[in-house]
């Protein structure tokens, strides 16, 4: 899919901040004074414009898109940043050799701890909640998962051309933002986030948390497992825009990157009533978790009203060594050690991170929209968070334990009265 960088703008007037300063190219593109602004790119540059879209341009140099392309359409534009660089949440991965002797329960208990089976049997699935992936390529053909792309049915597929006109040409079954051909090989992170959701398991062995809802794909992170905040930026509003409701973040940045265009972006989202899933991260760089009440790290650590920061537990209940915490600001903890899912060319494979919990949540999420579609997303944020599975020694995240969907469904009943 290619993303048409074209934009209509209507002229707006020099708008005045709350204390009546004039808008000007320095305070609309503000210099990086954070101790991040050495991994700032000097050539890539992310625009929110005054009509609420946003962009990402090329410069030569930030002097130079400051004084020439910011200057030039400072009446259309609300604020510019830096483009950066944003990493996935993965701790590790392993291909399976086949499936062996380990039978379903084992290949999926993830799902079978959090009781997601109860409301599987119920035949509650998730039915037709659409859920944004914002991550790397995912794999459309794998038979897990084929049948569980939230088709854009707008655009008809390969014939280069943007039928509905929303921008993006092709985009039957989602994005990619990013340019980098994919190689199938190494981009596996997005098809194993996409499996732990929505895995069909009359296809293959794997039993995805919401296995009837739909996954719509938005890839900005390449082949080296890194992408740009302004592709995010792109992605994120490109699924909110195709209904999604419910958004899986499996990434994040260094500690000291507060995006401004990012955080505005998000809170958006957020008031539009889109329950945000965000990976609480892996740690610091020799893998130990960090306490992000302290050392926030974000997205995560936005913490808007219908957002759910996730840390990754154990199959003992226990929080993993590499996952971040936090009893203010991480909110629960979900299966993400050692994650059986499906991976590009018809694989399965493990993977461990805070990568894999989110998506337990986002499938939890959409098992109990499924059942309550009238529910909000402050209602389903609050039944998992008042319904979750303590352990005798409680996690160092704010709930103290871990997410259990057919609690959470009955938690949310109450709230509803339905």
């Amino acid at each position: 899919m290619k993303f048409i960088r074209s934009l209509t703008l209507t002229t707006v007037a020099i708008v005045l901040s709350a204390c009546g300063a004039v808008k000007t190219t320095d305070n609309v593109f503000p210099a990086s004074v954070n101790v991040c602004v050495e991994s700032a790119s000097e050539t890539r540059f992310i625009v929110h414009w005054e009509d609420g879209s946003y962009t990402v341009e090329n410069g030569e140099s930030s002097e130079k898109f400051r004084s020439e392309f910011v200057s030039e359409n400072l009446e259309k534009i609300k604020h510019v940043d830096q483009d950066r660089r944003l990493r996935i949440h993965v701790e590790s991965a392993e291909q399976m050799d086949g499936e062996g002797d380990v039978g379903a329960e084992s290949l999926n208990w993830g799902p079978y701890q959090m009781d997601a089976q109860s409301l599987w049997n119920k035949n509650i699935q998730g039915e037709s909640v659409i859920i944004g992936v914002i991550d790397g390529m995912v794999d459309t053909t794998h038979p897990q998962i084929a049948n569980s792309i939230a088709l854009n049915t707008g655009e008809i597929p390969k014939n280069n051309i943007d039928d509905d006109g929303n921008g993006f040409v092709d985009d039957y079954k989602g994005i990619q933002v990013n340019s980098e051909p994919n190689d199938p090989v190494v981009n596996r992170h997005g098809t194993h986030v996409t499996g732990i959701i929505v895995a069909d398991p009359s296809a293959g062995a794997i039993n995805g948390v919401a296995p009837r809802a739909k996954v719509l794909p938005a890839q900005f992170i390449a082949n080296d497992g890194g992408g740009s905040i302004g592709d995010a930026i792109v992605a994120l509003n490109y699924v909110a825009n195709r209904g999604a409701k419910i958004i899986n973040m499996s990434w994040g940045l260094d500690p000291c990157m507060d995006i401004p265009n990012l955080r505005s972006t998000l809170s958006d989202l957020n008031n539009r009533g889109i329950l945000l899933v965000t990976a609480a991260g892996n740690g610091d760089s020799s893998g130990v978790g960090i306490n992000m009440d302290s050392t926030p790290s974000f997205p995560s650590a936005y913490n808007f009203g219908n957002q759910i920061n996730v840390a990754a537990s154990t199959m003992s209940m226990s929080l993993i060594g590499f996952s971040n915490y936090g009893t203010k600001s991480v909110h629960v903890a979900a299966p993400g050690v050692g994650i059986y899912s499906t991976t590009p060319m018809n694989q399965i494979e493990t993977m461990s991170g805070t990568s894999m919990a989110a998506p337990m949540v986002s499938g939890v999420a959409a098992l109990l929209w499924g059942a309550i579609p009238s529910a909000s997303a402050a209602q389903i944020k609050q039944a998992i968070l008042e319904s979750v599975t303590r352990p005798s020694t409680p996690l160092r995240v704010s709930t103290g334990g871990v997410v259990n969907a057919y609690d959470a469904l009955t938690k949310l009943r109450a709230i509803t009265g339905q």
